[in-house]
């Protein structure tokens, strides 16, 4: 309690304004959190570089399901790593589910592979990391109203129709997703630098509109 009332006046004291810091200030903050966002799922995209035929893929493959009056793209699964693939009849994959970047990579290649195997002159063109997801916790609970309020231009706060408050910061282009808990979704960073960037200039701002009285250990 007395570590976080320190922080709350040091970032008062710097006399930041409400979103000077989310968005591309000179001014830099001390305030560190504690800990970074842990990668919960990195999207990617690859294309082959050619048309396929997604029943022919279906037929010949395991753990693959195709049902276009569903869905128009194969849904493709391995173990590892981990990993779910949408495979458009394009030639272009979504590979999602990996834990880091390199991971997700791998999978994408893996499915290329698989689609090889059954007949397909593939290649592994403009791959791409589209979304990197994280999760963390500031470890105190947050007065999502005031933050709500003060920052209205980048908040959309609706509690009758979702219990966190959506904050759409501007540089880095990143959405986070901040709960009263002080848990936090962060979407949208194409890296993990973004990723952390986004958090180390919120968590100043979560400090200013931290609950006193209800702070979690």
């Amino acid at each position: 309690m007395v570590y976080l009332n320190a922080l709350r006046k040091q970032w008062k004291n710097s006399h930041l304004d409400s979103m000077e810091t989310p968005r591309e200030s000179n001014k830099k903050t001390t305030i560190d959190p504690p800990s970074l966002p842990t990668v919960e799922n990195v999207v990617s995209t690859v294309s082959l570089g050619t048309e396929l035929d997604l029943k022919d893929i279906a037929l010949h493959a395991r753990n693959a399901e195709y049902n276009p009056k569903r869905f128009s793209a194969l849904i493709m699964r391995i173990r590892d790593p981990k990993t779910t693939a949408l495979v458009f009849s394009s030639g272009r994959i979504v590979c999602t589910g990996a834990k880091d970047e390199e991971l997700s990579k791998t999978a994408a290649r893996k499915y290329a592979r698989i689609i090889q195997k059954i007949g397909y002159n593939v290649k592994f063109l403009d791959f791409k990391i589209q979304n990197i997801v994280g999760s963390c916790d500031a470890h105190f609970s947050i007065s999502l109203e005031n933050l709500s309020s003060s920052h209205a231009q980048f908040s959309n706060y609706e509690p009758e129709l979702f219990p966190g408050l959506v904050y759409r910061m501007c540089a880095p282009k990143v959405v986070l997703l901040i709960f009263v808990s002080g848990k936090l979704v962060l979407t949208g960073a194409k890296t993990r630098e973004d990723l952390n960037l986004a958090y180390k200039r919120i968590y100043p701002v979560l400090l200013a509109f931290s609950k006193k009285d209800e702070n979690r250990k």
